[in-house]
């Protein structure tokens, strides 16, 4: 008779250091709506936008029932939680599918953000009751076709007319813009006193997206973030002055957006290796080998061990990250070292747990793999490895190598 293994694979036991059992009021509340969300409407469906490399509209917006978009901005229909909080949504997002977190630092972190922080009065209240409802879903238009890791180097312009503004130019690599309704779009101006040239030229524009001259179309063949609509922006279009988000200015603007997504991912991806860790622990469990349980030989254990121990880390690196962000003490530098290290803490994990599943680790039967491809995209977005490592050695050496 073979011996009964009953390996627990609930997220507390992931827990080792106990660090949900801090969590207040709200962290709870959050944590267990957008889960039983994700269980409900989307675990059983993931497989099929997978295979579709989609999703439906309807999703984008009813995650506005969860209070996910734009949750940590005060006022304005938001939700307005704590950095901690807002780190614990990504994550359970993230648990679903990174495609999942992604839709919601769009539209939040990255869209929301920008028309919170740069936006006039009547800007914020215009657009982000709506979008915090899921109205409006929106996109971000910074990277482009030969500018990614150097934004500063982007080609698209707006340039002064009698009536506001014409934008032109292209933009690559841009969630949800074939369902949005309204695109913050980044362009070098002319005719604000600025050299068009020069990086601090950047302004955001509001676009909304039924404007002649705006045309959004997939990215077609991605192995990766297959339930993300990433597409790819061509602009020809003119704008009244009123789209123009007067507080921002220069690279600093759209670069700060970032960070709050940055911030988003490190904790996100928390969500990602807990799911195949968690997986991966009730397979050694049952899958016997040699007469044996996976589970029950010396380099399972190792492999187990080491995950854990890359993932309490990483833990502790968002929960730090977040008490700073709480204390208005966080800096670009601390974001940068989170957002690449975590990363790659859940690629070595997903990676890890494929290796323990075996041949059916290939499958959508197991779900590291589809986390595995998914984290692909999560390293290089947002700023891979290479650019975060090269601020934390400009911050170590008062040296910059990007010029």
């Amino acid at each position: 008779m073979a011996v009964q293994y009953g390996l627990m694979t609930d997220s507390a036991q992931l827990d080792l250091y106990g660090f949900d059992s801090d969590l207040d009021d709200e962290a709870i509340a959050a944590r267990d709506r957008i889960r039983a969300f994700v269980d409900e409407h989307v675990r059983g469906q993931l497989d099929v936008w997978w295979e579709a490399a989609s999703f439906p509209v309807e999703l984008a917006r009813s995650l506005a029932a969860i209070q996910v978009y734009g949750a940590d901005i005060q006022g304005h229909g938001c939700a307005g939680v704590s950095p901690r909080t807002y780190g614990i949504m990504m994550r359970e997002l993230e648990r679903g599918d990174s495609g999942l977190r992604t839709l919601a630092s769009v539209q939040g972190a990255l869209s929301m953000r920008a028309i919170h922080d740069f936006g006039d009065e009547a800007q914020q209240a215009t657009w982000l009751p709506r979008m915090a409802t899921g109205e409006i879903l929106s996109c971000f238009g910074l990277s482009e076709p030969e500018c990614g890791s150097n934004p500063g180097g982007m080609t698209t312009t707006a340039r002064r007319t009698a009536d506001g503004w014409h934008l032109q130019g292209a933009k690559m690599w841009i969630g949800n813009a074939d369902i949005a309704d309204v695109a913050i779009v980044w362009a070098k101006t002319d005719g604000l006193g600025d050299d068009p040239g020069s990086a601090r030229s950047i302004r955001g524009f509001l676009v909304e997206t039924d404007r002649t001259g705006y045309e959004a179309s997939i990215i077609e063949g991605k192995y990766s973030l297959r339930i993300g609509r990433t597409c790819r922006l061509a602009l020809d279009v003119a704008l009244p002055e009123s789209a123009l988000l007067r507080g921002s200015s220069g690279l600093g603007s759209p670069l700060a957006c970032l960070d709050h997504a940055r911030f988003g991912i490190a904790w996100g991806v928390l969500g990602a290796a807990e799911d195949c860790l968690g997986d991966v622990l009730a397979y050694v469990g049952a899958r016997e080998v040699f007469g044996r349980p996976l589970a029950s030989f010396q380099l399972t254990h190792d492999k187990l061990a080491g995950m854990l121990t890359a993932l309490t880390q990483a833990r502790a690196v968002a929960e730090r990250l977040a008490c700073n962000a709480a204390a208005g003490s966080m800096t670009p530098q601390q974001i940068s070292l989170a957002k690449w290290s975590n990363v790659q803490m859940a690629q070595d994990v997903a990676r890890t747990c494929r290796d323990l599943l075996g041949a059916i680790g290939i499958t959508s039967v197991r779900v590291p793999f589809r986390h595995m491809c998914n984290l692909e995209s999560v390293a290089t977005y947002e700023g891979t490895r290479d650019i975060h490592r090269l601020v934390l050695g400009q911050w170590l050496t008062g040296i910059s190598a990007f010029r």
